[in-house]
């Protein structure tokens, strides 16, 4: 039987969470148009009518070469006006307004500097508290917005439902975008004289913070906040996702969407931060309804087992609640604390 404190702090996740009403089932799509235009060795994307069969080689061959499959040219058009950053995203999609990367500049005035991704469906000014804070540490902040959030949203979304959706493609794509957005921003930053980097994401920011330091060995010191180790079962089973589930349930299984969605999955590159001395620190809540305890165990046991250096924070609140006082504040202090002290 949960305890009166386990009861309180579910009903508390469950308010936060019921706040948004805005959130639309979609159909299930194999989007596979999101991917057939992606270059991997040893792939033809030729349709052969079975579109399973055909994700199923695409994958195979994106793990395979996924260094290709997140390789990108560093864009020619950066643009600093005031304290505001805009590129042209090297990740491509249809939607204009996605094309362009736009990210918030907070400098501290030496060579170190942390690339911060925030949450799914964050504001514009996300994770601008963070980045003060981080300057009161001595350390600057770059603010990136992924892909289909806030400034970069399409006309039609209310929320930055492109990124994550019963589409199997085009969230593989998205994500994929929002890598290879990441890594130009770390270049942006390094051409400006920043050598000691840094990268910090929150839930969906996260596990693209983790992917990006897994592809770019240039980040020195990761923090993950909120950690699971599969894309895939995050979506099927967190209290947030729950209307993205009910497209998925028409299409896929659990096990099915776990391999498709592999290639944006940490599971799938522990093997490349292997050997790494850089720290990181992993952050899981004992209540979280989004990215369940037992997903979030699997990650620490991960770097334990494979001797990866890291330390591990454990607060007592869930996922929503974590944005809430006192939390968000014991959070925001771990996570400056760590980097001033390992970057």
């Amino acid at each position: 039987m949960p305890g009166l404190y386990s009861v309180w702090m579910d009903g508390w996740e469950r308010r936060l969470a019921n706040r948004d009403k805005n959130r639309r089932y979609r159909p299930f799509d194999w989007g596979l148009e999101w991917l057939s235009g992606i270059s991997l060795p040893g792939f033809h994307a030729e349709a052969d009518g079975d579109p399973a069969a055909w994700m199923e080689r695409f994958i195979s061959a994106a793990l395979a070469n996924s260094a290709c499959f997140y390789g990108y040219s560093t864009p020619n058009d950066y643009r600093l006006d005031g304290s505001h950053l805009t590129f042209s995203s090297p990740g491509g999609c249809p939607y204009p307004e996605n094309n362009t990367v736009h990210a918030d500049f907070f400098p501290a005035g030496n060579d170190r500097a942390v690339l911060v991704l925030p949450q799914w469906n964050a504001g514009a000014d996300g994770h601008h508290g963070l980045c003060r804070l981080l300057n009161r540490f001595g350390i600057t902040a770059l603010r990136m917005s992924m892909a289909y959030h806030d400034r970069r949203m399409p006309a039609e979304l209310e929320r930055a439902d492109y990124h994550v959706s019963s589409n199997l493609g085009r969230t593989i794509h998205a994500v994929r975008q929002s890598v290879v957005d990441a890594r130009s921003c770390l270049d942006w930053l390094e051409g400006r004289g920043y050598r000691r980097l840094a990268i910090l994401g929150t839930s969906l920011g996260s596990c693209v913070a983790f992917v990006t330091s897994a592809h770019d060995r240039r980040v020195g010191t990761g923090v993950y906040n909120h950690i699971s180790m599969n894309f895939g079962d995050v979506v099927w089973t967190g209290l947030s996702t729950g209307h993205v589930r009910k497209g998925l349930e028409e299409g896929v299984t659990q096990e099915q969407l776990g391999r498709y969605w592999s290639i944006i999955s940490p599971s799938s590159f522990f093997h490349l931060m292997e050997g790494r001395t850089t720290p990181n620190l992993l952050i899981w809540t004992r209540h979280d309804t989004t990215f369940l305890p037992i997903y979030s165990r699997q990650v620490v046991e991960a770097f334990r087992s494979r001797g990866m250096p890291h330390q591990v924070l454990t607060l007592p609140c869930g996922h929503y609640t974590l944005g809430q006082f006192p939390f968000n504040l014991m959070d925001g202090l771990a996570m400056c604390r760590f980097l001033a002290g390992n970057l």
